[in-house]
């Protein structure tokens, strides 16, 4: 009964005022549908593509264009027995980077992009909006009327419909969806380890191939001083440099391909027979069981296209493809082809064939370049890794830590400093404890190939769920997927015990992590949406609350979007005051890339008037950032006051008989401005205010046309400038920040594992993250504490 009167109290429909001025009778989802093709259909010139496929190079590329450096030295460990291995192992090398890199990731997986960003949590992202797969239920049928949140519907008896269906039946479907995502970010982030130290490792080492006698370990000192260069310029962010990285990646695919054409009219132009797959046949039915594990070594030839999905956000699809198209792809064929024809005749220089395949007069310029290049790729792999970790962070599967915006142009440059400390010292870790590309390469080629797996299956739902393709297309992609993945995953179990094992700790590491900090997370929302406050106990306090309502404004954070915390009850049963207006904060995150600031604020009334209570929930998307300043505070109070103003106007210009009225009609229209859901009480009416600038296009009531409502009363406003006076006398007394310090336990007759994560774990992770204070910026002299403990 108490959550029927909370329901009562608080009914949620959008408020937007030019909503007054169209017509009623248009269909909002066609509307809706037109507006957001329009927020996202962009139009490019001829020029302004090749400018941004020129661009892209270096940022989505680096990783990708510097296999050539490591490739045919972990495919062929040993010395090479046969001219014929070679031809074989350049042939799974092109149709390796026809398959995944050109087929499934230029032309399929980059169209499944969620708004120009790409990596696995914005396909999870794109899943949470077309199915209700998100653990935690902190959603509301307003955020779906966002521009940005952007979803197909489909027939009920559609395969789509049935596969919805199937995800959202049990608890543990959507857990085991989750576990994927985070097994593939786990994975990038062992990438975001591996790629700087393979890269640099294999850049500097072409100093010994001049020097032979000089000591490996200078070798692997000189790499770890580069990576501990690279790590500690990642706080200056890539704004000021990155123009800078599209040259030199340039520069770098132009060199790699000009001396691929060199060394095969030198050496032996007969490798171009690899283009044929018969010699694929040929190379495992001589070759057996160690030329299936030589996969593990092929299939560095196609790393980095993940980070190319991941570091898409900044480029447009079309650009990316005629990168790759023009650029890359026959750059890196020439690259493996000119590499082949070299060892064609010279068996013994596997080790190192890139360098040896260099002519003499442009040797060290060619190895000034490629040491530019690796950083270049380790640049984009980190920065990915970022990007990554912020993702996760907004779908509350990470720790809170610490992120900075490096870049006042570019939303999606930034500085995660705990986590680049972190990616340092476990790079030059296994930098140094290898000592050997061999099995560094072994460690990485277990992650892509998992992170390649991952990408396939979630690609397989976004195929049904958004695409709505045809199963027999779905069937084909994912069948043809798997075969290659799966292929290269079975040769890479070999190498486990030799390197491969690395990423596996890295990963589990993580994910333990992720997955704790996520359930700690789930646990404590469930607690509080259990504990909530109904609204009949509030009512029941009076206007006020039974306590000494003093001046000022009380912010009380909370993660609910709905309904009174229980933290509020806490605080009121155990102090003799509170303040005369209380708003309780909700700070959000969508599963969305970001929400337009006009719409980022929902604001609504609790209870009624006299109570002075309101509710602000502001939303962002996983690429936003909560910044550091007061702006926040000020456009809280900015909507705060225009809600007052638009429901003053309301109250003047129409009766509760109209209110009814109002409200069927927009509830036809799915958007309005008022909806007392059949409740003629003018207390529990509650009007959501989720933007002002497009709510409100002028200052003053007259502006406005009421026709559609019905009403041609005046308007009053002596309500309105009592409580807007009333408001900022109160916000000139000072406001104060309301926040529960919470404890979480787990219950006495919680099994041991879950004893263990909870109040181990969980309990160590939230010690060591940011408090929310911090992330809030609230002052130390206006924060107050409430603590509290939550048995789960």
């Amino acid at each position: 009964m108490a959550s029927r009167v909370e329901d009562d109290q608080e009914t949620d429909t959008r408020g937007s005022m030019w909503v007054l001025d169209q017509k009623l009778d248009q269909p909002m989802d066609e509307e809706a549908g037109r507006l957001r093709s329009m927020y996202r259909e962009k139009k490019f010139s001829v020029l302004l593509l090749l400018r941004l496929a020129f661009q892209s190079l270096g940022v989505v590329f680096g990783d990708l264009g510097t296999s050539p450096l490591y490739v045919f030295y972990n495919t062929f460990p040993g010395k090479i027995d046969n001219s014929e291995d070679v031809i074989g192992a350049l042939s799974l090398i092109i149709y390796s980077l026809t398959l995944v890199p050109l087929l499934k990731y230029v032309i399929v997986v980059c169209k499944a992009n969620d708004n120009g960003q790409g990596g696995t949590f914005a396909l999870y992202s794109l899943l949470c909006r077309h199915a209700k797969v998100k653990i935690i239920p902190n959603q509301h049928r307003t955020d779906e009327e966002l521009t940005t949140y952007s979803r197909s519907t489909f027939h009920e008896q559609s395969y789509a419909a049935k596969t919805k269906k199937w995800l959202e039946e049990y608890a543990y479907r959507k857990t085991s969806l989750l576990l994927l995502v985070l097994v593939g970010t786990c994975m990038v982030i062992g990438d975001g380890i591996l790629t700087p130290a393979i890269s640099v490792l294999s850049a500097v080492g072409g100093i010994k191939v001049r020097g032979p006698t000089m000591n490996s370990d200078v070798v692997i000192l000189v790499a770890a001083v580069v990576l501990v260069g690279l790590f500690s310029m990642q706080h200056y962010g890539t704004d000021k440099v990155g123009w800078l990285f599209a040259p030199i990646v340039l520069l770098w695919f132009l060199m790699i391909g000009g001396i691929g054409i060199y060394n095969i009219w030198k050496y032996d132009s007969s490798v171009l027979k690899a283009f044929s797959p018969v010699y694929i046949y040929r190379y495992f039915r001589r070759n057996g069981k160690d030329g299936w594990t030589s996969l593990g070594g092929i299939m560095l030839s196609i790393t980095g296209t993940e980070a190319l999905f991941a570091d898409l956000a900044h480029f447009p699809v079309l650009a990316v493809q005629i990168a790759f198209v023009l650029i890359v792809f026959p750059c890196l064929l020439l690259a493996y082809s000119g590499q082949a024809a070299y060892l064609m005749q010279n068996h013994d220089h596997a080790s190192d064939a890139f360098y040896r395949s260099i002519p003499v007069s442009i040797y060290w310029p060619v190895f000034l370049v490629a040491t530019a290049a690796a950083i270049v790729a380790s640049q984009a792999t980190i920065s990915a890794t970022f990007s990554i970790i912020k993702q996760a962070l907004a779908h509350g599967c990470f720790p809170r830590v610490k992120v900075v915006h490096t870049s006042k142009n570019f939303l999606g440059q930034i500085y995660v400093p705990d986590i680049n400390w972190i990616l340092m010292i476990l790079c030059i870790a296994v930098t140094a404890g290898f000592k050997n590309q061999n099995q560094i390469g072994n460690a990485y080629g277990t992650a892509v190939v998992i992170v390649m797996l991952v990408t396939t299956l979630l690609m397989t739902l976004i195929m049904i769920l958004v695409w709505r393709c045809h199963w027999i297309i779905v069937v084909i992609f994912t069948g043809l997927s798997l075969l290659v993945e799966c292929t290269y995953f079975s040769a890479v179990l070999f190498k486990v015990d030799q390197g491969g094992w690395v990423p596996l700790v890295i990963a589990a590491a993580f994910l333990l992590i992720m997955f704790v900090w996520h359930y700690g997370t789930v646990k404590r929302y469930e607690f509080e949406m259990h504990s909530k406050v109904s609204m009949a106990w509030i009512l029941g306090l009076g206007p006020s609350l039974g306590l000494v309502r003093v001046p000022g404004i009380g912010l009380v954070y909370t993660e609910l979007a709905s309904g009174v915390p229980h933290i509020f009850s806490h605080f009121i049963t155990n102090l003799p005051a509170i303040h005369s207006v209380v708003v309780f904060v909700c700070v959000k995150y969508l599963p969305v890339y970001t929400v337009p600031e006009e719409e980022r604020f929902l604001v609504k009334r609790i209870g009624p008037k006299n109570f002075h209570m309101f509710r602000c929930v502001a939303r962002y998307g996983y690429k936003d950032l909560h910044k550091k300043d007061d702006d926040f505070e000020r456009k809280l109070f900015e909507n705060l006051f225009m809600f007052v103003r638009l429901e003053a106007m309301m109250e003047g210009c129409s009766d509760s008989d109209d209110y009814s009225i109002y409200g069927q009609q927009t509830q036809q229209s799915r958007e309005g401005l008022l909806n007392n859901g059949g409740n003629t009480t003018r207390s529990s009416v509650d009007l959501t205010v989720s933007s002002v600038d497009s709510i409100v296009p002028a200052k003053s009531p007259t502006h406005l046309n009421y026709n559609t409502v019905g009403s041609s009363g005046q308007v009053s406003s002596h309500t309105e400038i009592d409580e807007l006076e009333f408001l900022n006398s109160c916000r000139d007394a000072g406001v104060v920040h309301i926040m529960g310090n919470t404890v979480v336990r787990a219950r006495r007759e919680s099994r041991f594992y879950k004893k263990i994560a909870v109040d181990y774990i969980y309990a160590f992770l939230r010690k060591i993250c940011r408090e929310n204070s911090v992330i809030f910026n609230v002052p130390h002299e206006s924060l107050l504490n409430v603590g509290q403990v939550f048995f789960v």
